[in-house]
């Protein structure tokens, strides 16, 4: 069966973009204390205390110092990936027809993953490297239909972040939806896959914020059109992302739900 599974993620993953090498199986919410400290300095205007001398001198211009409290505190920690690793899927967990393992071969869409223009990184990977803000931790799971030999497979990734990063990723995503649209071009090394489009999908109704974005790809064979899904939630200082792909062509209409929503339970009663 595990022989079977892994022949059926690798052929999946080859017939959209080549073979993929990461098969299952086998971490912002501080405030800027920049706009804080500018915002009190701007303030203290208000108690300015402006008086001439008895002789009608000069204009001397008292200024009170801005309050303690207008400064901005730290934000909250990140997740350890201990915390993380209690957040997510366990090897073997079943969400309805799917299910969940390890990645034998190190994290999924990795810093191998590229994209032209660079911009449309965020597209194709969230690694390390791809928007400015690395995760300070992070846990991959993967979940598969065993079932179905060309079935839907999704990456599950948590992240953990310094200050504002994980508002700062959400941000970097809009941002490349918006400049890559009419598609952009990803590199895995030896396989190069062509984005035909990007579009805005339904985003679910959880954590802080979220997005979600249907890409149209064109198959190695440069025929048929495939379909693959990309969902990202942030909560707090952490994200969760799911993508979701198949080789079959018809389009599967976005990541499945069941799978969304049982990490989000998870995450939500093991992260806080």
């Amino acid at each position: 069966m595990v022989g079977a599974l892994l022949v059926a993620t690798c052929t999946a993953a080859c017939g959209v973009v080549g073979a993929r090498s990461d098969a299952p199986g086998a971490s912002g919410g501080g405030s800027d204390p920049g706009a804080a400290k500018s915002a009190a300095i701007r303030g203290a205007g208000d108690g300015r205390r402006d008086a001439r001398d008895e002789k009608g001198g000069p204009r001397v211009t008292h200024t009170e110092p801005a309050p303690a409290a207008a400064f901005s505190a730290p934000g909250p920690a990140p997740l350890t990936t201990s915390r993380l690793t209690a957040a997510s899927f366990t090897d073997g967990e079943r969400i309805g027809a799917y299910t969940a393992s390890a990645y034998a071969l190190g994290a999924p869409l990795g810093e191998g993953y590229t994209a032209e223009p660079v911009g449309c990184q965020p597209m194709v990977s969230l690694a390390k490297g791809a928007t400015p803000h690395a995760p300070v931790a992070e846990v991959n799971r993967g979940l598969v239909d065993a079932d179905e030999t060309y079935g839907v497979a999704v990456a599950v990734q948590l992240r953990t972040y310094a200050a504002r990063g994980a508002a700062g990723v959400l941000g970097a995503l809009r941002a490349a939806a918006l400049s890559c649209a009419d598609g952009f071009t990803e590199d895995r090394g030896l396989v190069r896959a062509r984005y035909l489009s990007v579009e805005s999908a339904d985003a679910p109704d959880l954590g802080d914020e979220a997005v979600a974005y249907r890409f149209t790809i064109l198959d190695v064979q440069g025929k048929a059109k495939l379909y693959e899904y990309l969902t990202v939630v942030r909560a707090g200082v952490s994200t969760l992302s799911f993508r979701a792909e198949t080789t079959d062509s018809e389009d599967i209409g976005g990541v499945p739900d069941e799978i969304v929503q049982a990490q989000w339970e998870k995450f939500r009663a093991a992260a806080g």
